[in-house]
């Protein structure tokens, strides 16, 4: 059997990367992974000639965008604001809903498959409804504002917390969390003096993960009418001022760049 790792040829005494042959089962896989690549161009429809063609328009837009409007930089600020308000409470709000769930979801802490198993659909559910479509149904429910947009990032992020703190607890060390557990200790206080201790600075950093990407996922939801950032682009471009879209990215750029370099820093704090 030829070595499955590079190996130092007693000849010439260079290391020699392995050769590998595809099977009948390799090209069947690759056979199928083009099939399924060429269905995903069919259904979206990919062509290269109508890119090339939209293209030039592109660049007249981007033209026609300097130099950027700030003349209602006010305004602009407001919406901003919102933006910040928005991935930040929604992800606040989440850490607070997930912090039960993902224990409710750990197996060491929830040994049970009848209570741990249904609470793992819950969070399943939670990630694969996108932030932006729970954000549309609550504009329909609460009416349009940042409101509605804070909504959608909380449940979509409470998911992705506790799936993600869920994993760190079942990676925690099970030496303190036994110690604990043999003195009669409830799930809680498991938790609480045996899980939290250890794992806390990964989860605070996942959660810091997560609102960097609130942030950023922030700043389109007002295109369903949930405030921030998002709508005034969504305005702009309906009016094609496309200096004032100019000025609204630059103040996206400088804000998701501020909320990634403070999170990095308290990041490396907690490291």
């Amino acid at each position: 059997m030829p070595p499955s790792r590079p190996h130092r040829d007693p000849a010439s005494g260079r290391y020699v990367l392995p050769s590998r042959r595809l099977g009948p089962m390799g090209w069947l896989l690759l056979l199928g992974l083009a099939g399924f690549l060429g269905t995903c161009l069919w259904l979206v429809d990919a062509s290269p000639a109508r890119l090339a063609a939209g293209l030039p328009r592109l660049a007249a837009w981007t033209a026609r965008g300097w130099p950027p409007d700030f003349s209602e930089w006010d305004a602009l600020l407001l919406r901003a604001g919102e933006t910040l308000a928005i991935g930040t409470l929604g992800t606040a709000f989440a850490g607070v809903l997930a912090l039960p769930l993902s224990i409710l979801a750990a197996r060491p802490l929830t040994p049970s498959p009848l209570l741990r198993q249904p609470v793992r659909l819950l969070l399943d559910g939670l990630r694969g409804v996108d932030g932006f479509v729970f954000a549309l149904l609550f504009v329909a429910a609460v009416g349009l504002g940042p409101f509605a947009g804070m909504l959608g990032v909380l449940l979509h992020s409470a998911g992705s917390i506790a799936k993600l703190w869920s994993e760190e607890i079942e990676s925690a060390d099970p030496g303190p969390l036994e110690a604990v557990a043999m003195t009669g200790a409830g799930r809680a206080r498991i938790a609480l003096f045996a899980v939290l201790p250890d794992r806390l600075p990964a989860m605070t950093s996942t959660l810091l993960y997560i609102w960097e990407f609130n942030v950023r996922a922030s700043t389109v939801l007002g295109v369903v009418g949930a405030g921030g950032l998002g709508q005034e682009l969504k305005a702009a471009t309906d009016l094609l001022q496309f200096d004032r879209v100019f000025a609204i990215l630059i103040l996206v750029v400088l804000l998701v760049t501020g909320i990634d370099r403070l999170s990095a820093l308290i990041r490396r704090r907690l490291a």
